[in-house]
């Protein structure tokens, strides 16, 4: 039997990750379903409040930085938060097999991924192990728009922040267009995505783009 959660709103999810956000920020985590009995509870199945796709980077810890437990997050991680098949796949598994109303898409700064496809635009480009380069490509279009703008800028010299920015709003508008399943069931009002960016010096996840959630300030900065 898969344990009950009340059905959130995509709304009342996001407000959930504000809210364990805004507590580990001020250094006061609650640390929910980490105990022995949440543990034993989910043996017999899962129902998260909603599923984070993040970078792989070790400074984002999903479930410490949103103050949630076990059960809480089906995360979903690779290098620079990089939409691929498997993770179309598995964003759609937790919206459709387990009811999850909200996707995080989680950026962060000093991404190294973001940086290595940044330093990829220079004509002079040192070349990279082909299996990093097919990952981080995707960024690259990102890359370029920001550097197009700054009017002939070096790659060095570009903002790597305003990429990343671009980069998860690229993110974000490719898993819509990617999965029918997923842009339909935000069509339908199950499901809210947000993309957020993380400041690991702050610790606070600041909302860039949202689709599918009815309140503004889904867009309000979580730093209290």
């Amino acid at each position: 039997m898969i344990p009950h959660r009340s059905r959130l709103t995509p709304d009342e999810a996001w407000q959930q990750m504000l809210d364990g956000n805004r507590r580990f920020v001020a250094g006061s985590p609650a640390h929910p379903n980490q105990d022995v009995g949440k543990r034993n509870e989910l043996a017999e199945g899962q129902a998260p409040m909603a599923t984070l796709f993040g970078c792989s980077d070790s400074r984002l810890a999903a479930e410490i930085i949103f103050d949630k437990g076990l059960g809480d997050l089906f995360v979903v991680r690779n290098a620079g938060q990089v939409l691929g098949e498997s993770i179309v796949a598995s964003l759609e598994y937790a919206v459709e097999i387990l009811g999850v109303p909200l996707i995080v898409v989680l950026a962060h700064d000093e991404c190294g991924a973001v940086r290595a496809a940044i330093d990829g635009t220079a004509i002079d480009a040192a070349p990279l192990p082909p299996h990093i380069w097919k990952l981080i490509a995707p960024i690259v279009p990102a890359a370029r728009k920001v550097l197009a703008a700054a009017g002939g800028s070096r790659p060095e010299d570009i903002d790597a922040e305003l990429v990343g920015r671009e980069h998860l709003r690229n993110t974000v508008g490719d898993v819509l267009q990617s999965s029918e399943l997923i842009s339909a069931a935000v069509a339908e009002g199950r499901l809210g995505i947000v993309g957020a960016n993380y400041r690991l010096t702050e610790g606070t996840a600041v909302p860039i783009v949202s689709v599918g959630l009815a309140d503004d300030a889904a867009l309000a900065t979580p730093a209290s």
